[in-house]
């Protein structure tokens, strides 16, 4: 079958600001991408149905049999078992939300002509993005289990490095540790290829460094935590995920938080992931342009790809920002800040396109990456169909 990953409109909205420059398949949750993850459950090699803009760097492949999949689900053995026994024109849901059909085109319209049945297992679909931190640790538990099936660590050779429990420790070709200290006693800690765990450094599972990703120098991971590729990070990070190719580099507290790729915080950055009065986090719904209640305690930041803060930025519990966004300046800054808002607490003025686009191939450079058009159409429909989330440019 041809596995085709769908974002589903409604979902991918309440995604943003991770879905503007990403189809939900490619959140990183746990481990791996929510694409990876279907590609190892089901030894193929998935694509993607999404919004026209992204389409030509994450095309559709279409097949004479398709097995479409909600691509903010997550698989389990269960659930695989169930999607591989569906017969052409049988679809699955649960509480309403489509969850995969069978069908011999890659459209969503089938959904309306399928015979669909009401999955009755439980399933991890993330469809907010607070879920992203809030079920992490859970993925990676269930991640770490996938990739290491039948395979053995490279262990550590460093001396002076301290592990707890470390048959839960598990580091790919390599990897680098000087006098650190990892602790998987609560959960499994994972290293990917040629990570960098430098002196000093606490971990504590669960954990993932993913490849040519380091822990630079003290740096405190308190567990629950994904660090993705070739990302560098410092200070202190609780039950948070990084997406990739982005810097927290310094000392700072990251907690219940996500950042997508190619941002960097500033040294010292600080972000609340808990009000002074323990009341429920709000947090701003692209769906709803206005503010909801998460329903948690704890929720700290979620940035969207390409933006950054200065030194000693503050940002307060359950801020939003936007993609390519520069925040920095003392007191805190509004807790939705848009995409190319450039400002802080004392007023934000607009990052131009241009000035976006030259300051993102030279973060593309620094990784020998190029920005090409694609890329560059991509945060060009951004920039405009983000606009209007920019009221001072209306003033």
């Amino acid at each position: 079958m041809n596995i085709v990953l769908f974002d589903e409109p409604a979902t991918r909205i309440q995604l943003l600001p991770f879905t503007f420059t990403r189809p939900a398949a490619k959140i990183r949750i746990g481990i791996l991408t929510i694409d990876e993850k279907w590609n190892r459950w089901l030894e193929s090699q998935p694509s993607y149905l999404t919004e026209e803009y992204l389409t030509k760097k994450f095309p559709a492949r279409s097949a004479e049999d398709n097995l479409l999949i909600n691509g903010a689900l997550c698989p389990d053995e269960n659930l695989t078992n169930a999607l591989k026994n569906l017969r052409p024109g049988e679809g699955l849901i649960k509480n309403g939300s489509r969850l995969a059909l069978r069908s011999k085109s890659a459209n969503l319209n089938y959904f309306d002509k399928a015979d669909l049945q009401e999955y009755a297992g439980d399933i991890t679909l993330i469809d907010q993005v607070w879920k992203i931190f809030q079920h992490n640790a859970a993925q990676l538990r269930i991640d770490f289990k996938l990739i290491t099936a039948g395979r053995n660590s490279n262990g550590i050779d460093d001396k002076h490095t301290i592990v707890y429990n470390e048959e839960n420790i598990f580091t790919e070709e390599g990897v680098t540790t000087k006098a650190a200290v990892l602790n998987a006693e609560d959960g499994p800690i994972y290293l990917g290829k040629n990570a960098v765990v430098q002196e000093g450094a606490l971990i504590k599972g669960p954990f993932a460094l993913c490849e040519g990703s380091h822990v630079n120098m003290g740096g405190k991971m308190r567990g629950d935590t994904t660090i993705g590729p070739y990302s560098k990070v410092g200070g202190e990070i609780s039950n948070s995920v990084i997406f990739g190719f982005s810097n927290k580099a310094h000392d700072g507290f990251l907690g219940n938080s996500v950042l997508g790729e190619w941002c960097n915080l500033g040294a010292d950055t600080n972000t609340s992931n808990l009000k002074n009065n323990y009341e429920t986090v709000k947090l701003w719904s692209y769906t709803k342009s206005g503010f909801v209640d998460t329903g948690l305690q704890f929720c700290g930041l979620m940035m969207g790809d390409h933006s950054k803060s200065g030194i000693n930025t503050m940002f307060n519990t359950g801020t939003v920002v936007g993609v390519s966004a520069n925040i920095y300046g003392d007191g805190f800054p509004r807790t939705f800040i848009p995409s190319f808002a450039w400002g802080g607490a004392s007023g934000f003025s607009t990052f131009q396109l241009t000035k976006a686009l030259d300051t993102a191939q030279k973060v593309f450079a620094r990784r020998n990456v190029l920005l090409d058009d694609t890329e560059k159409e991509i945060l060009k429909h951004i920039y405009e169909s983000t606009s209007g989330n920019r009221i001072w440019e209306k003033k």
